[in-house]
C-alpha cells in the first residue's frame, strides 16, 4: 500500500505530456487516477491509451473546473488507504525523487501525537516552480525549523488525506481559479500549516500565453488568460478575500495586489485588452453564486 496516491486532472491532454508524467509516476509507484473536465471526443485515443495502462479514468459530460476532479482524486486516495494525495496538472513535470522529496520537508509523523504543539501539515509544495515565464517562488518563514508559508499552488502538492477531508476537500464553487488558495485558506483555519519544499523543484506552464515583463524595475508575470478567466480569477480573490484578512491581513493585501498587478498587464500589454477589461468588471459584480 502506497502512502501517496496521485491525481491528474487533464482537459485537452495532449499525449507526449501525459503519458511522460504517467511514466514519473509509475517509476516513484504512485497509484494514479486520471480525470477529464469534458475534452471533446478528438481526445478520446488519448484517454484510451491512458486507460490501457491499467490507470483509472473518469470522463465527465460537462466541463466544470479542476475542483471536481481534485474531490475525485481525494476520494481515490482514501480508497487507497494513502496518506497523501499529490494533484498534479497534466502540463507539469515531475523530476526524479520528487515526491520522497516533498515527504522529506514535513515534520515525522510521530511527533505530531508526541508534541501536540508541533506543526500538523497540511500540504506541502515545491519551493521553486519554474516556467518559461521565470521561476517563481513563494515568502516563507521558519516555523519549528520548517518553511511555511500561506498557500501553494495545487500542481505538484501533496495533500493531507486526513486533513483535507476535516476540511471538505476543495470548493467546487470556485471551479479552477482559487481552487488552491481556497483549499489552503480552509486547512489554515483548521490549524494545518501550508509547508514549503525550500529546495525542491517544479517544473510547470503557467499559460501558453504566459511572459515575464519588468515594471518599475520588477519582473512580474502577465498571465495572458481569457476574458472569462479574467472574470473567474477576480470574482474567486474577491470571495476569498474576507477570510484571507481575518487569517492573514498581509497575505491578504499581497494577493489583492498582485490580483490588481495582474488585471494592470491585462488590460494594458497584452491581447483583446477591451474584452478582458470587462471580463475583470464582470468579476466585480457577480451575478448569483457559481
Amino acid at each position: 500500500m502506497s502512502s501517496v496516491a496521485a491525481v491528474i486532472p487533464v482537459y485537452r491532454p495532449e499525449s507526449s505530456a501525459l503519458h511522460a508524467l504517467l511514466d514519473s509516476l509509475s517509476t516513484a509507484d504512485v497509484p494514479v487516477l486520471v480525470t477529464d473536465d469534458a475534452s471533446p471526443c478528438t481526445f478520446d485515443h488519448v484517454l484510451r491509451s491512458v486507460a490501457e495502462r491499467g490507470i483509472p479514468v473518469v470522463r465527465h459530460p460537462r466541463n466544470t473546473g479542476i475542483a471536481r476532479g481534485l474531490n475525485e482524486g481525494l476520494a481515490f486516495a482514501r480508497e487507497q488507504g494513502a496518506a497523501w494525495l499529490l494533484t498534479v496538472d497534466q502540463d507539469s513535470t515531475l523530476p526524479d525523487g520528487y515526491v520522497d522529496a516533498l515527504l522529506a520537508s514535513a515534520p515525522a509523523e510521530s511527533g505530531l501525537w508526541s508534541d501536540p504543539s508541533a506543526l500538523r501539515p497540511g500540504v506541502i509544495g515545491a519551493g521553486i516552480i519554474g516556467d518559461a515565464s521565470g521561476d517563481l517562488g513563494y515568502p516563507t518563514r521558519s516555523e519549528q525549523g520548517f518553511s511555511v508559508t500561506e498557500e501553494v499552488f495545487q500542481t505538484g502538492s501533496l495533500w493531507s488525506v486526513a486533513a483535507l477531508t476535516e476540511v471538505g476537500g476543495f470548493d467546487e464553487r470556485l471551479g479552477i481559479d482559487g481552487v488552491d488558495s481556497g483549499a489552503c485558506l480552509a486547512l489554515r483555519k483548521a490549524g494545518y500549516s501550508v509547508i514549503v519544499a525550500p529546495d525542491v523543484r517544479l517544473t510547470h506552464t503557467l499559460g501558453t500565453q504566459a511572459r515575464s515583463v519588468r515594471i518599475l524595475g520588477r519582473e512580474v508575470v502577465s498571465t495572458g488568460h481569457s476574458p472569462e478567466r479574467r472574470e473567474s480569477m477576480v470574482r474567486n480573490r474577491l470571495r476569498l478575500a474576507p477570510g484571507e484578512f481575518a487569517e492573514s491581513p498581509t497575505h491578504a493585501f499581497r494577493t489583492l495586489r498582485r490580483l490588481a498587478m495582474n488585471t494592470a498587464l491585462a488590460v494594458t500589454v497584452e491581447d483583446d485588452r477591451w474584452a478582458k477589461a470587462k471580463g475583470s468588471v464582470r468579476g466585480l459584480f457577480p451575478r448569483g453564486s457559481r
